[in-house]
């Protein structure tokens, strides 16, 4: 259970500092969800600017606006792990809940345990019924997804619908997207109401029947799937690999867009397409590689740039959610107010706005990443370990 320090446990909203990064983790209409839990909100001044929201919104909604919100705080919330600066602000017992890829800031890992700050992963929250309002891996996949296809529609020099008119008839483009979760299935959905023809496929058998629920085609590549632990899909062999390629050439050639969504959290993304298999597409066609950041699933991509692959344009994802940050702030802020709300004693004598886990919860437990000076997530525990044993050897 925490305890604050002075009065009401005090939830703070960090501002982003990460270049590019425009959400934030708290909007405006969910700060009284926060304040009816029995929390004080506080603010760090400009916080929403990058979403558009001015801080004299947080304080209508019943925030304070404090530039030592940090130093004051019992729990920070934040899109990004904080920056090292900020956890040394931070007072021993505190809480913070973000996204924090363990492996790829092993040093902020290792200060939030040496500062005795308990830490929480939204990427770690795990894919349980129970869990899926708290999950901000899908809710930010659906913004990425929807991003994606309308950066496909806005970098192909043609319609993407059917239009039949006096002047003759424009055929509607041919969109072929690769990877069926959250993401791909959003930019299937926004692709075909968008009026293009779409084709998409899956490693995952469950996909296909998804796949036609949106109105586009499954292909079928007469391979065995792999499905995995939790909604996700299997590493594949080398030689599975290169059947599949194989198999999806002509599919890729023949298309006006293409978009890549396959992506699993702490992983190097898939290869899928190789740039011989772009550089037989047809002049102007369009690549969107949404997995970009994470090794690409195109070969030749870069995160945050558009490369020519023969005759198309590759345009590499970075951070998209953020390109959207106003709804895409809006899903992660309810899926911050979720798992607070599952962390706040309830029932019988508990005091109104009390920060007290339950770390018999496998929620509670799956996301927490330090506690009590310790590192409780055993594969970030081991990418800690091994970045000090490369840094003393």
């Amino acid at each position: 259970m925490l305890c604050p320090r002075f009065g009401r446990v005090k939830i703070a909203v960090a501002k982003e500092t990460r270049e590019g990064e425009a959400r934030v983790a708290m909007v405006p209409e969910l700060v009284g969800k926060l304040t009816g839990l029995g929390y004080d909100v506080v603010v760090e001044p400009g916080a929403g600017d990058g979403a558009l929201i001015a801080d004299d919104e947080y304080v209508a909604a019943g925030a304070t606006i404090d530039g030592g919100a940090l130093e004051v705080a019992d729990v920070v919330v934040s899109v990004q792990p904080l920056p090292r600066e900020s956890v040394r602000r931070l007072q021993k017992g505190a809480a913070t809940v973000s996204f924090l890829p363990g492996a790829q800031v092993p040093e902020i890992v290792s200060d939030l345990r040496d500062v005795g700050v308990t830490s929480y992963a939204m990427e770690l929250v795990p894919r349980i019924s129970r869990a899926q309002s708290m999950d901000a891996l899908s809710s930010q996949a659906l913004v990425a997804g929807y991003r994606c296809a309308i950066v496909a529609a806005g970098m192909l020099r043609r319609f993407f619908p059917l239009n039949m008119t006096a002047a003759g008839t424009v055929p509607p483009a041919e969109v072929v997207v690769l990877g069926a979760g959250v993401a791909g299935l959003q930019a299937i959905a926004t692709a075909k109401r968008l009026g293009a023809v779409v084709s998409a496929y899956d490693v995952r058998a469950a996909a296909a029947e998804e796949i036609r629920s949106m109105g586009a085609k499954s292909i079928d590549l007469q391979l065995e799937t792999l499905e995995g632990a939790g909604g996700y899909a299997r590493e594949m062999s080398e030689d599975r690999a290169a059947r599949q390629m194989e198999a999806l050439a002509p599919y890729i050639a023949n298309a006006d867009a293409l978009i890549t969504t396959a992506a699993v959290p702490g992983r190097t993304a898939p290869l899928l397409v190789t740039a011989a298999m772009v550089e037989k597409m047809k002049p102007g066609s369009v690549v969107i590689d949404l997995a970009a950041e994470s090794g690409g699933n195109v070969e030749g991509s870069v995160a945050g740039e558009v490369v020519r692959i023969g005759d198309a344009q590759v345009w590499g994802g970075s951070n998209v959610p953020s390109q959207m940050p106003g709804p895409a702030s809006k899903l992660y802020a309810q899926n911050i107010v979720n798992i607070v709300t599952l962390m706040t004693a309830t029932g019988e004598g508990a005091e109104p706005g009390t920060f007290a886990p339950d770390f018999e919860d496998e929620i509670v437990s799956s996301s927490c990443v330090t506690h009590e000076g310790e590192i409780k997530h055993e594969p970030t525990r081991a990418a800690v370990e091994g970045e000090k044993e490369e840094a003393t050897s």
